[in-house]
């Protein structure tokens, strides 16, 4: 029985694309959620979302949860420490790990690679806690098909043009990536269908409080509390 369980974030840029020559790491298909003691949660969005802001906030309103970082091979940038926002490494290490299939999933962003361990998060799950991927949403649906009882949650913008207003308020790209990231925007929104829950961001702190409600009831379900409560269901002869 597992009495206390943790979250586990792992953050992975949504707006990179996915690399052409990625090496596609097989995991058995047979091998989903419900034979770990963990659950695990999926969170997707476009760009200007507010997905990370959400699942910042989510760590910090719950002392249970901790961060996981990516690998990548990009510089630290202003304040980033080594194993805090990442794990910076070179490109050989790189493609070391990446040819041994030590990683969920790994992908190029502008020149740089970026990927997740996989030892990392099964250790997790296996030990009971519950593993948060920040993903796109072509990654979901591969964790999806590897993990049939994983959440996925897509978070919404309220309208297109309140999306464009909080890229252009982050003052972070040109008015040219702008445009280029509410294109990709509208083939992201347009998957959404796929996935088992959907925040509209319209107001933070309601967006909050339904991803902690879409957490807390993927907990009560009926696998996941028999996973938990394994004495309970043994004291009352449940299957």
């Amino acid at each position: 029985m597992y009495a206390k369980r943790d979250i586990i974030v792992v953050a992975v840029p949504t707006t990179r694309r996915r690399h052409a020559q990625a090496k596609k790491i097989e995991w058995p298909m047979n091998r989903t959620t419900t034979q770990y003691p963990g659950n695990l949660f999926v969170v997707a969005a476009p760009s200007g979302a507010g997905k990370s802001s959400l699942v910042k906030a989510l760590l910090e309103n719950d002392p249970r949860l901790a961060l996981s970082v990516s690998h990548t091979t990009r510089l630290p940038r202003g304040q980033e420490s080594q194993g805090r926002e990442y794990h910076f490494v070179d490109e050989s290490t790189f493609h070391a790990m990446a040819a041994r299939a030590e990683f969920f999933e790994w992908a190029s962003v502008h020149g740089h690679l970026y990927g997740t361990s996989k030892a990392e998060i099964e250790s997790r799950i296996t030990h009971g806690q519950d593993v948060v991927l920040e993903i796109d949403w072509q990654g979901a649906l591969q964790i999806k098909r590897i993990f049939t009882d994983a959440c996925l949650i897509f978070v919404l913008p309220p309208s297109w043009q309140e999306l464009q207003q909080r890229l252009n308020r982050r003052g972070e790209d040109r008015p040219e990536v702008i445009a280029q990231r509410m294109d990709a925007a509208r083939g992201e929104v347009s998957q959404a269908h796929h996935f088992d829950f959907l925040i509209i961001n319209g107001l933070f702190e309601t967006a909050l409080f339904d991803l902690k409600t879409v957490v807390h009831a993927q907990r009560l379900r009926y696998v996941a509390q028999r996973r938990e409560k394994s004495d309970v269901f043994a004291a009352l002869n449940l299957d």
